[in-house]
């Protein structure tokens, strides 16, 4: 009899223990469910008030046929900047990719880790938030402008950035946009794959154009189904997701610059001056530091 309590009592602490666990698992469910649903409300939030602009004003058609080509007029961002410097001065551009969720600001903080876990308004969030590379220029002009997103379960953030490693999802939405307060950059994805993470992936200073076009082939090599791009190359955008592959896999898709009719931007020698000026500067920088 006493041995038969004593099972007895072992199995109702069993289950109490199988209880408490399920509890546990099933609270921490819902705690993120609730998590990933607050983290959407906002991000939605910040689109709309994102596209709160002030349309151009209009201009009335002229009665005479004008003597020189009309002036081009100037940049107007869709995203209202000003709105969104004001909630985070972290603030440097807007990604947006037609047809999917990816539709969100850029932060760039002075590491990359607070971003990580912290969202667009500076809170503690699984979702983190969309992030340049702290090596990475602020203004897009640097060579490889790396981005930084989760890939969330519910399909936000850069979830959709590991459907390109499906062939036909990439053809469909090769191409999309940066939007910055000065400009519209316009982009072409030129490869996508899954692999390790890798220190060189995050390289953003190169001696030459020659060491660059050999980095860009290098990057974009092991895609199966990679776009050729013209060399020489301009600037490399690369954005970067968690995969699930392999152990610390990551997703990596990159893309390349490209005009109004989808022709890809090559670099002028103004831009590679001031590519060399960096260079420089980064490079007494090092120098200034060892002292």
């Amino acid at each position: 009899m006493e041995q038969r309590n004593g099972k007895s009592g072992i199995r109702r602490i069993i289950i109490i223990i199988l209880a408490a666990v399920m509890l546990v698992s099933g609270g921490m469910t819902i705690h993120r469910y609730m998590e990933d649903q607050r983290a959407k409300a906002e991000y939605d939030r910040l689109a709309e008030l994102a596209r709160e602009t002030t349309a151009p004003p209009e201009t009335e058609a002229p009665t005479e046929e004008p003597e020189t080509e009309p002036e081009t007029e100037p940049y107007v961002s869709p995203i209202n900047f000003d709105e969104l410097k004001e909630e985070n001065p972290d603030t440097i551009g807007w990604i947006r990719v037609p047809d999917t969720n990816i539709d969100y600001p850029i932060v760039q903080g002075t590491d990359n880790d607070f971003y990580l876990n912290h969202d667009f308004y500076g809170k503690e969030s699984i979702g983190g938030a969309i992030y340049l590379d702290f090596e990475s220029q602020g203004d897009f002009v640097g060579r490889n402008n790396i981005l930084y997103g989760h890939n969330m379960k519910n399909g936000s953030m850069f979830k959709d950035v590991v459907r390109y490693k499906e062939e036909d999802y990439f053809k469909e939405h090769q191409y999309f946009s940066i939007y910055t307060p000065d400009r519209e950059i316009r982009l072409k994805a030129v490869a996508c794959y899954y692999g390790e993470a890798q220190p060189i992936v995050r390289k953003t200073r190169f001696k030459s154009q020659e060491s660059f076009d050999a980095f860009v082939h290098e990057m974009i090599k092991p895609c199966s189904y990679a776009v050729d791009i013209t060399y020489p190359a301009k600037t490399l955008y690369t954005l970067v997701t968690c995969s699930y592959e392999i152990n610390d896999a990551r997703t990596f898709l990159f893309a390349v610059e490209v005009d109004e009719d989808g022709r890809e931007i090559g670099p002028d020698e103004e831009f590679l001056q001031k590519m060399d000026d960096l260079m420089k500067a980064k490079q007494q920088e090092a120098a200034q530091a060892k002292e």
